[in-house]
């Protein structure tokens, strides 16, 4: 019970939830309470938890262990009080404290009266007394009541004993194994023949019936609904990722948890096939874009660079042709601008058609990449480059160099940087780029669906391209930190699948 409390209010605001969960207090009748991970107090059903609640029984679990009981504590009213802690292993632990002298006393209030001349006793592993129908001393000439002691050896029957009082006793004892008290009832021998007491002979074992349901409520509760649907998060959790064969491993559970990932494994299949589909429209978008790059770039080169190099060549000659100086002035400005152009549209060129990529092959155009943003954005890019250099096809190397160029412009446009670093790593096993920064870092979303909610379209562009080529992206960033954009390629790509062709080579 009080592991489903801590995973219900993981939903909802600790304090809304306690006040819609009072049905809780029937079993906790000295109050719940709710601490967060960092063991803070979030929430409490009654007033002045801390003072009110001994610090003994504030036992909190660490990570996702199961349920922890506190030892038994003796309240200022007398009575013995325990705790049981649950944490969801994520977000917060709750915490019940129950009296364990009302819980003995319910059990047992119909079958023992205090004044009888049986005398009832319950202690725990400690000797501590937790329930006893009279005053009667715990202990027998200078030891511990027999009855007591054997209890808690694990032993249960009925044996006798000469009592401090000179007469003649007879004791009933059983253990409670789940906690690892002692139950006795103590009665003078002359006593023996009364019919009830022959019935209440038999009574200890009505005290455990209660406790093994407990236990069995707990650990059904524990396999059959609590860890099943734990698993059921973390599978749903990995969907966001792409990864669709995760959901459709069995978690058992009760039939409805598996009703639940049935229908979550016809989604996850229906989701992939339509994923499959954009991811043929995303790809034929990303060659149009490239294709079109490329023809603007052979007009910006063949016609308007020519066109600017003439007229620059006529600014030349017209300057040397001409006798008056005032005329040279203009001129020679008309000329600079002209040359600042040209300079600016090779640049223009070289980002819509990367001539060394073409040319030299990924690691020389990512060089080029870093001088280029040195030179023009006003960050400086280091460069490094570690191991053997080789060359992939043609639409890979495009794709990888695109994703690195958009890691840059995003840290120009948004990490508010003045340095940053380009690597790349030429492994046996993987390509590696990564693109770190020193800029003032974000909170980076927890799913790739969450990327566009947040305005973060250029990651989301990452993700995108890198799937479309097998490549996975690893995003790290902090406040303050700056950020890292880590892509790996897997060795082994040959090109791009192109799903329109049934093609699925890597």
């Amino acid at each position: 019970m009080i592991q489903g409390l801590a995973l219900g209010a993981s939903t909802r605001a600790p304090s809304d939830f306690l006040a819609i969960a009072g049905y809780f207090l029937a079993d906790f009748d000295m109050g719940i309470a709710l601490y967060d991970m960092e063991r803070s107090l979030l929430a409490t059903s009654i007033d002045d938890w801390v003072n009110r609640v001994p610090e003994a029984l504030t036992v909190l679990p660490v990570g996702d262990t199961g349920p922890v009981f506190s030892p038994p504590v003796l309240s200022s009213a007398g009575d013995v009080l325990m705790s049981v802690a649950v944490s969801d292993g994520r977000t917060l632990t709750a915490v019940g404290v129950f009296s364990v002298t009302a819980l003995v006393r319910s059990t047992l209030a119909n079958s023992f009266i205090p004044g009888d001349q049986a005398a009832a006793f319950v202690v725990d592993a400690n000797m501590q007394s937790l329930f006893q129908t009279d005053s009667r001393p715990l202990s027998e000439h200078g030891g511990i009541h027999p009855g007591i002691a054997l209890a808690l050896g694990g032993e249960s029957g009925v044996t006798h004993f000469p009592a401090a009082d000179g007469d003649e006793h007879v004791v009933a004892y059983s253990p409670i194994l789940p906690v690892g008290w002692a139950f006795a009832l103590d009665e003078k021998w002359e006593d023996v023949d009364n019919p009830v007491l022959r019935t209440t002979q038999f009574a200890p074992l009505a005290i455990i019936p209660p406790f093994l349901v407990v236990l069995v409520v707990l650990w059904f509760g524990l396999r059959q609904i609590v860890q099943p649907l734990q698993a059921l998060a973390a599978q749903a959790a990995e969907l966001g990722w792409g990864r669709f064969q995760a959901i459709e491993k069995p978690v058992g559970g009760i039939v409805e948890i598996q009703r639940l990932q049935t229908e979550l494994v016809y989604m996850a299949r229906k989701v992939k096939a339509s994923q499959e589909s954009l991811h043929d429209y995303i790809g034929a978008i990303t060659s149009g874009q490239e294709e079109e790059r490329a023809r603007l770039a052979r007009e910006l080169h063949d016609d308007t660079i020519q066109s600017l190099i003439v007229l620059n060549q006529r600014t030349q000659l017209a300057q040397l042709s001409s006798t008056d100086l005032s005329d040279k002035t203009p001129l020679s400005e008309i000329q600079n601008l002209v040359e600042q152009t040209i300079a600016n549209l090779r640049r223009l060129i070289r980002a819509l058609r990367p001539l060394y990529l073409e040319e030299l092959g990924l690691a020389p155009a990512l060089e080029m990449l870093a001088r280029e943003m040195n030179q023009g954005s006003g960050l400086t890019v280091e460069f490094h480059r570690t191991g053997a250099e080789r060359r992939l096809p043609p639409d890979i190397e495009l794709a990888l160099y695109r994703m690195a160029q958009e890691a840059l412009n995003n840290v120009v446009r948004h990490a508010s940087a003045s340095r940053a670093s380009l690597t790349v790593q030429f492994r046996a096993d993987a390509v590696v780029i990564a693109v770190s920064d020193n800029g003032r870092g974000f909170s980076v979303p927890q799913s790739p669906a969450d990327y566009a909610a947040k305005g973060h379209f250029g990651l989301l562009g990452l993700y995108e391209r890198a799937d479309l080529i097998g490549a996975t992206v690893d995003v790290r960033s902090s406040s303050g930190l700056g950020a890292q954009v880590t892509i790996s390629l897997p060795a082994g790509v040959s090109r791009i699948p192109d799903k329109r062709r049934g093609d699925s080579s890597t």
